[in-house]
């Protein structure tokens, strides 16, 4: 059974569950044994884990912040040019520790997400993360990262203003920060805008994100001159939290409720704040020197396992 005809199937069970009276718990239980054999038997497909990381109600990185830190405070702007709405940054508390909090920001409507390039950043974006980076370790700070775009925006405008660059920089600068940096990846990471929020110490996945050099139609539009065929890709690509675990590329996966964070976001975020607590104690603690070396020889030597299995 697919996550489709699964989820059908759930909500027609969950609809004769409300229609039971409610002391008849045996009934009830029944119904709810019915929906979890579902949910443990359901295939999901590398596709299925794309459209799920698209939905328009999967929680954004503002909810996540909202959550996490009893503190936010939005700084803005690049100090060179403009302030980019798809670039959410600012100073937190998390249990009492100050964090800065870098975050590609999507909207929840269609108006917001038009101002915010469905979370697309532009230059100033990235300079303006890179602004606050240096700032934190100027301060002693600890980085948190969310990472959710579909690539950096690819307007005219944005080359124009040395979008590689910008990007260029974040990955330079990152790789040498003196002080911790622990990347959440949310929903859909692609291509260099995500990867220029992600050269972190550590990095955590969400069960049903994906994370990819580019977009599945991308993809499928380079190799195969067709991209209709980005089903097809998602096979290829080994996107999936599961794949990217078992290649290195990411550290640890945020379990998520059957049919994604939005069906349970508090459950999410507990997982996430343990994460969070248990990595930040471990990483404060290194020596500054040993910190940046460790993230050195973490990146100098991404996925050469996978690339010597595959030769």
């Amino acid at each position: 059974m697919n996550l489709k005809e699964a989820q059908q199937k759930i909500n027609e069970i969950k609809i004769q569950q409300m229609q039971i009276d409610e002391k008849d718990l045996d009934m009830w239980n029944d119904y709810q044994r019915q929906i979890e054999t579902i949910q443990k038997e359901t295939i999901m497909t590398p596709w299925d884990h794309v459209e799920l990381a698209r939905r328009p109600d999967r929680p954004k990185a503002q909810d996540y912040i909202d959550l996490l830190f009893d503190e936010f405070v939005e700084l803005h702007g690049d100090r060179k040019s403009l302030d980019d709405p798809a670039m959410l940054c600012g100073l937190g508390s998390f249990h009492g520790m100050p964090v800065t909090i870098l975050a590609q920001s999507k909207g929840k409507t269609v108006e917001e997400n038009l101002k915010q390039h469905f979370g697309m950043p532009q230059p100033e974006g990235y300079r303006k993360a890179l602004r606050l980076a240096k700032q934190a370790e100027k301060f002693n700070r600890p980085i948190i990262t969310f990472v959710d775009t579909p690539g950096a925006y690819p307007g005219k405008e944005a080359e124009e203003k040395g979008q590689a660059q910008a990007i260029a920089d974040c990955l330079y600068t990152f790789s040498s920060l003196k002080t911790p940096v622990i990347c959440f990846v949310l929903s859909e990471g692609g291509s260099g805008g995500a990867l220029a929020l992600s050269v972190a110490d550590k990095i955590f996945m969400l069960e049903y994100a994906v994370y990819s050099i580019l977009s599945p139609e991308g993809f499928a539009s380079i190799l195969w001159k067709d991209g209709s065929r980005a089903k097809e890709a998602c096979d290829v690509m080994k996107l999936t939290s599961k794949d990217l675990l078992e290649k290195k590329v990411i550290d640890e996966i945020v379990p998520e409720p059957f049919g994604g964070a939005a069906s349970n976001l508090q459950s999410v975020v507990d997982k996430m704040d343990l994460m969070l607590k248990k990595t930040l104690n471990e990483l404060t603690k290194m020596k500054t020197s040993a910190l940046v070396e460790k993230r050195y020889e973490k990146f100098r030597h991404l996925g050469e396992g996978s690339w010597k299995m595959s030769r």
